[in-house]
């Protein structure tokens, strides 16, 4: 997690859930986090290919030019990444992991900014966890951000974290390092780990609950889960 505004509001979800998988929607309170509000949104999972604007800030809406509300967010994605990230939110809301990803939009003038988004499930009273809090928050302040929308966006790296598991950057004692390594270059921990002395990835497999996935043409890398 390399923005402030992702951590902020990972460390805030955190906090609300406590040892729980995740909050409840009525427990998010807009003034808490009202510093990063801007980068933040929530979405509505309607189906499994389906996951609908139900809010979204506005420095969100500026980095596409246009008000989110009712959109899918499945739709700003394409081809293979599409598929991982409709993976990724099914492991949201299905199973309560978080989801950190790295990506790059690409504006109308064809103009790269590199961005964080974070994906962490609530839970809807009576619905399980049909609501996910998210935040996207762009790596670089660019002029255009808010003249040029992006009208496409790729995949650079992808990770999740499951629930009760605090992930690498938060388990290394009193000297954290909030600037860790890139997600896509984070090795997971296991229990004979050391604290801060990555561990060599597991080999491979496909979606079924092993530690690292491959997902289309991408690898997640999960923080692995507390037994």
């Amino acid at each position: 997690m390399k923005h402030t505004s992702t951590r902020e509001l990972y460390e805030y979800w955190q906090r609300l859930r406590g040892s729980r998988p995740a909050p409840d929607r009525t427990e998010i309170e807009p003034s808490d986090i009202r510093r990063i509000l801007g980068d933040t949104f929530i979405l509505e999972v309607v189906s499994r290919t389906e996951y609908r604007f139900r809010l979204a800030g506005t420095r969100v809406c500026a980095l596409y030019g246009r008000e989110l509300k009712g959109k899918d967010f499945l739709s700003f994605w394409k081809g293979k990444d599409r598929e991982a990230v409709a993976t990724l939110l099914a492991a949201v809301s299905q199973d309560a992991a978080a989801a950190v990803l790295g990506m790059t939009g690409r504006s109308v003038h064809e103009r790269d900014l590199p961005c964080e988004a974070l994906l962490l499930p609530i839970r809807q009273k009576g619905g399980g966890y049909n609501r996910i809090l998210g935040s996207l928050a762009p790596m670089d302040d660019p002029y255009w951000i808010g003249i040029h929308p992006i009208m496409s966006q790729s995949i650079v790296s992808l990770r999740l974290i499951w629930p009760d598991e605090r992930p690498s950057f938060l388990r290394r004692g009193d000297d954290l390092d909030l600037e860790a390594r890139p997600v896509a270059d984070a090795a997971p921990m296991t229990d004979t780990a050391r604290p801060g002395v990555p561990v060599r990835p597991v080999p491979l497999h496909p979606w079924s609950g092993h530690p690292n996935r491959r997902v289309g043409h991408l690898v997640v890398l999960d923080g692995g889960k507390a037994n």
